[in-house]
C-alpha cells in the first residue's frame, strides 16, 4: 500500500474555487487514491514548526517518508517566492516535509520579472526531479523546462472530464433560470451592474452564489439584490441548483467550470488574464466584460454548442500512469 500525501490548496483558502479544483483532483486520481493510504496538508498555512520536528520525528516520518506528494493545483508557484503570504506556504528552511513534491495541474502567478535566485533554490529543494509535473499552462511548464525540470501542460484538472461525448450533453439554448456571480476584489460596477439588469430581462429566476463571502457585500453595494435569490456560500449548495435546469453567467471562472462539470450551459466572464488563457487554449465559453453590452444579451438568446478543445486526452493518461 502506498502511503500519498496531498497539499491542499483549499484549506485556509477564501475562495471556493479552490475547493473546487481540490475535489476535481480527488477525482481524477480515484484509481490511485482508492487502494491506498492518503493524508492531506494544507499549502495556505505554515508546516510544523522546527522544534516539533525535532521533538517528532517518527510521527511526522509520515509525511516525509510518502510514496507521492502532489500540490494539488491553483497558481500555487510564483517567480517570486519572498512574499509575507505565499500560497504554498514554505520557505528554504521548512521544506523537509515536502521534499520531491509532483506538481498536479499547478499554474504560476507573475509578481516579479523573473525567478530570482532564492524562488529558483526553493524550487529544486522541494520540486521532484524524477517524476513529471503537470501544469495548468504552457507558461508554466516552459518555466519548469528552464529550470531543469520535467514537465506536461495537461490543463486545469477541472477540464479533464469535459470530453467532446460529455459537452454534446450540454444545451444549446438557454434555460429559464439562471446562477451567476461576481468577484468583489475585481470590481467594474457599470457593467457588473449592467450584467445583472441583463439577466434579469433575460431569465425567469435569478439566482446568486457568493465564492466568496465578500462576493456578497459586492452585490449589495451594486443595489441589484431585489428579485435575486441569493445561495449561501458554500459549495453543497451550488451543487444543489446546479442539479436543477439552470443556466450559469458570471466572472467566477471556476464557478463557471464547475457549472460546465455538471452539464450546465455557461457564459465566464472574463475579468484577468485566467480566463482569456483558457479561451484561447481551451475554447471555454468566455466573454470580455468589457464587451458585456454590446454582446452578452445576443450571446444568452443565440443557440451554441460547447466545445472544450486543446485538451490532449492521452498525455493526461500517460501523466497519470507514471504512479
Amino acid at each position: 500500500m502506498k502511503k500519498i500525501l496531498l497539499l491542499d490548496t483549499s484549506v485556509a483558502t477564501l475562495n471556493m474555487g479552490d475547493d473546487i479544483i481540490n475535489i476535481s483532483i480527488k477525482n481524477n486520481m480515484e484509481e490511485l487514491l482508492k487502494d491506498n493510504y492518503y493524508i492531506t496538508m494544507p499549502t495556505h498555512t505554515p508546516l510544523f514548526y522546527k522544534y516539533q520536528n525535532l521533538l517528532y520525528p517518527k510521527k511526522l516520518d509520515i509525511y516525509k517518508n510518502a510514496d507521492y506528494k502532489f500540490l494539488c493545483g491553483t497558481n500555487a508557484l510564483y517567480t517570486n517566492m519572498l512574499r509575507p503570504l505565499p500560497n504554498w506556504n514554505i520557505h528554504l528552511f521548512n521544506t523537509k516535509l515536502v521534499q520531491n513534491t509532483i506538481l498536479f495541474g499547478v499554474g504560476i502567478g507573475e509578481n516579479s520579472k523573473n525567478i530570482n535566485l532564492y524562488t529558483k533554490t526553493l524550487y529544486k529543494k522541494v520540486l521532484s526531479k524524477e517524476y513529471v509535473h503537470s501544469t495548468r499552462d504552457e507558461k508554466t511548464k516552459v518555466m519548469l523546462e528552464n529550470m531543469g525540470f520535467k514537465a506536461e501542460n495537461t490543463g486545469c484538472p477541472t477540464l479533464w472530464k469535459l470530453t467532446p461525448e460529455f459537452c454534446r450533453e450540454i444545451p444549446t439554448t438557454k434555460r429559464e433560470s439562471v446562477i451567476f456571480t461576481l468577484t468583489y476584489y475585481h470590481k467594474d460596477i457599470p457593467n457588473d451592474t449592467e450584467m445583472i439588469k441583463i439577466l434579469k430581462r433575460s431569465y425567469k429566476k435569478v439566482y446568486f452564489w457568493p465564492q466568496c463571502a465578500l462576493d456578497l457585500d459586492y452585490l449589495k453595494e451594486l443595489g441589484e439584490s431585489e428579485g435575486v435569490t441569493i445561495i449561501s456560500p458554500n459549495l453543497e449548495n451550488y451543487d444543489a441548483i446546479l442539479s436543477e435546469d439552470i443556466d450559469y453567467v458570471g466572472n467566477r471562472l471556476h464557478g463557471g467550470v464547475f457549472a460546465l462539470q455538471h452539464k450546465k450551459r455557461a457564459i465566464i466572464i472574463a475579468i484577468d488574464y485566467r480566463a482569456r488563457e483558457m479561451k484561447k487554449n481551451y475554447s471555454i465559453p468566455v466573454l470580455d466584460r468589457e464587451n458585456i453590452v454590446e454582446e452578452l444579451e445576443e450571446k444568452i438568446s443565440s443557440e451554441w454548442s460547447t466545445e472544450i478543445t486543446g485538451l490532449d486526452f492521452d498525455k493526461i493518461e500517460k501523466w497519470k500512469k507514471q504512479f
